[in-house]
């Protein structure tokens, strides 16, 4: 999808409380808040079109390239970000470019987008807001049922577990074999989608591309190590950010293996609703970046009978302090296809 910003246009009406909204030529309607964080608000929205026997060639269907993307029954979730300063909106045209990198069926598509300006008024002072239309998946994130399921004390079969992170590990794939190779940067459960299918295990998507960006990265001074230790306490998730990006040395290759420890993270909260280290954070004295730099993985009661212990060696494998030894994804699709044939009934 190109990224042309100019003429870009989005009326709305009464968003908060309902109303239509404008994306570049195409009316939604805002049924209901799905979510917020931060300067951004999730909506579920309908497309209107003002005559139906046209829908299919009219409208988003006319503008989305692949058919698959489009909703059944006309809804979608949109995303409405509140934009102050000029660093915000360069942030949010990255991440519309970079989404337009990716097409694949575990990588959540971006569809349409839009960036207006706004008057300043006395409630707010931005100055943009942005609007990016997505499918809506509403069986939440994997941090969602991962905290359902454990107020219920119910636990991912081995099976869906691995079925899950195979799915997670082919977006990977896509995005780390593109030229330049980019780094998703902030893999975990909360950027996970599920959908529940009956009969199969659950449709996973990876999503936010915020912080996505060319995973290659040479850092040759204290002052680029310092830059990117900054950068990453920004963008990477503290309980699954790789120790390279906690404590970067001063000589350094960063490359995509920092998402390989984030992935390692995921299939730990997988299987347990956590991620391996936010056990340092209850403890007194703890430090997650201490667990984390050093590796410390504490394994706690799960499922009877037990995850099989091959899903142990597995996450430990990933969670290697060293990048340089750090598998790559090829290697933890390979290995998580045979755990596949031999776990799966």
């Amino acid at each position: 999808m190109g990224c042309s910003f100019s003429g870009l246009n989005a009326l709305y009406d009464a968003v908060n409380g309902g109303g239509d909204v404008w994306i570049n030529d195409n009316r939604f309607r805002i049924v209901r808040q799905l979510g917020e964080g931060g300067f951004a608000y999730v909506y579920l929205v309908k497309e209107v079109i003002s005559d139906a026997s046209s829908a299919s060639s009219v409208g988003l269907a006319k503008k989305v390239k692949d058919p698959s993307h489009l909703s059944d029954d006309g809804t979608y979730a949109m995303k409405k970000v509140l934009i102050q300063n000029n660093e915000q909106l360069e942030l949010v045209r990255e991440e519309i470019r970079v989404s337009s990198l990716f097409s694949h069926p575990n990588l959540l598509p971006l569809l349409d987008h839009a960036i207006i300006a706004i008057k300043p008024t006395q409630e707010g002072s931005w100055n943009h807001e942005a609007y990016l239309l997505f499918p809506v998946h509403l069986d939440g994130t994997l941090l969602d049922n991962s905290n359902a399921m454990k107020a219920k004390k119910e636990f991912f079969s081995t099976s869906d577990v691995l079925q899950i992170f195979r799915q997670l590990c082919a977006g990977l794939k896509h995005m780390h074999g593109l030229v330049p190779p980019y780094a998703h940067n902030d893999v975990k459960p909360g950027n996970v989608l599920l959908t529940r299918r009956k009969g199969q295990a659950p449709l996973a998507i990876l999503m936010d591309f915020g912080s996505a960006r060319p995973a290659r990265k040479q850092i040759r001074s204290r002052s680029e190590a310092l830059q990117l230790q900054e950068w990453a306490s920004e963008h990477c998730s503290a309980p699954f950010r790789a120790p390279e990006l906690w404590d970067c040395p001063s000589d350094a290759d960063i490359d995509e293996r920092t998402d390989i420890w984030s992935l390692g993270c995921t299939l730990y909260a997988i299987m347990y609703g956590v991620s391996p280290f936010e056990y340092a954070l209850g403890e007194s004295g703890g430090s997650l970046q201490l667990a984390i730099i050093n590796a410390q993985i504490k394994w706690p009661a799960g499922p009877k009978p037990p995850y099989p212990e091959a899903l142990h060696q597995f996450v430990t494998w990933m969670l290697q302090p060293q990048a340089a030894v750090r598998p790559q994804i090829d290697d933890i699709i390979i290995h998580v296809d045979k755990l596949i044939s031999k776990f799966s009934q």
